[in-house]
C-alpha cells in the first residue's frame, strides 16, 4: 500500500526551501523580536536585513506561517479598509486574489 501522494516530493522540497529561507532571515535579525498577542492570535515581528534592504519578518508561532514584507508592502497595508482585513480573516491561509484572477 502506497501512503504517499502525487507531488509529495515536490511539497517536501518546497517545505525545506521555506525553512531554509526562514532560518536565513532569522539569522539576519536586527535587535530583538517583538511579540504581540490577544485571545485570538499571537505574532512575532522583527526587522531583518536582506540583500534587497530591510524587511519586517512577521511570524505566527501557532501556525508556523510567516512573511517578510518590504516597506512598500507594509505601506500598502495602510491603504486598505477594514473590509480587506475582514476578508483576509474570513479566508485563513488562502490568498485574497487567486492566480487565475491575477490575469
Amino acid at each position: 500500500m502506497n501512503l504517499s501522494w502525487e507531488g509529495e516530493e515536490e511539497d517536501a522540497r518546497a517545505a525545506r526551501r521555506a525553512a531554509e529561507e526562514l532560518d536565513e532571515l532569522r539569522a539576519r535579525r536586527q535587535g530583538e523580536a517583538i511579540a504581540l498577542g490577544n485571545e485570538f492570535a499571537e505574532i512575532r515581528v522583527a526587522r531583518v536585513e536582506t540583500r534587497n534592504g530591510s524587511r519586517l519578518l512577521i511570524e505566527s508561532p501557532k501556525s508556523g506561517q510567516w512573511v517578510a514584507l518590504c516597506p512598500l508592502e507594509l505601506e500598502a497595508l495602510t491603504w486598505q479598509n477594514t473590509a480587506t482585513f475582514s476578508a483576509m480573516i474570513g479566508n485563513p491561509f488562502g490568498p485574497l486574489v487567486t492566480v487565475e484572477e491575477e490575469g
